[in-house]
């Protein structure tokens, strides 16, 4: 069997039970709640082909909004992510680069992809907070949820990206 199919299972296991049972409780200040689940999309390889990504990506949502009580909204904004994500990774690779080249600190410069994740993560964001709220009646709080989640949600996610590029 493969080593990356068992990471890669792995960690769709350590990100689906962590949000489950932990981060889904945490609503910090009432408005920023961490979805750390994106970073599985974040971490598909450079030239995986788009429709694992999609697939693998939508299954991940699916088994977090049956957990979560959000019918459909993971599931729609993981999709999302997962379609752009080989557009968003492109302009950060290096040119001399493999053509399995996995995202991560150590892979892309820690700006580099720092940016990387935080485009992904505001997209992400946006989506999943506009799915779920589906009304623009209370902007403010709109807006606040999609700052706050985004600003918690990347930094756990250089977080743990850091500790794995170790």
């Amino acid at each position: 069997m493969n080593i990356d199919f068992l990471k890669g299972t792995l960690w769709f296991l350590i990100l689906v039970l962590a949000q489950v049972f932990v981060l889904n409780h945490i609503h910090l200040f009432g408005i920023a709640t961490p979805l750390l689940y994106i970073y599985f999309v974040l971490l598909f390889r450079r030239n995986t082909p788009q429709w694992i990504m999609l697939l693998l990506a939508f299954f991940m949502g699916l088994v977090i909004d049956t957990f979560s009580n959000t019918p459909g909204v993971s599931a729609a904004s993981m999709t999302l992510i997962a379609a752009l994500q080989p557009y968003v990774l492109h302009p950060f690779i290096p040119r001399d680069s493999a053509d399995d080249l996995q995202p991560g600190m150590d892979t892309l410069g820690f700006f580099q992809y720092v940016w990387y994740a935080a485009i992904l993560t505001v997209i992400f964001t946006l989506s999943f907070f506009s799915l779920e709220m589906f009304s623009f009646f209370n902007i403010l709080e709109w807006l606040e949820c999609i700052g706050g989640s985004t600003l918690l949600t990347l930094l756990m996610i250089l977080v743990i990206e850091h500790v794995r590029s170790r």
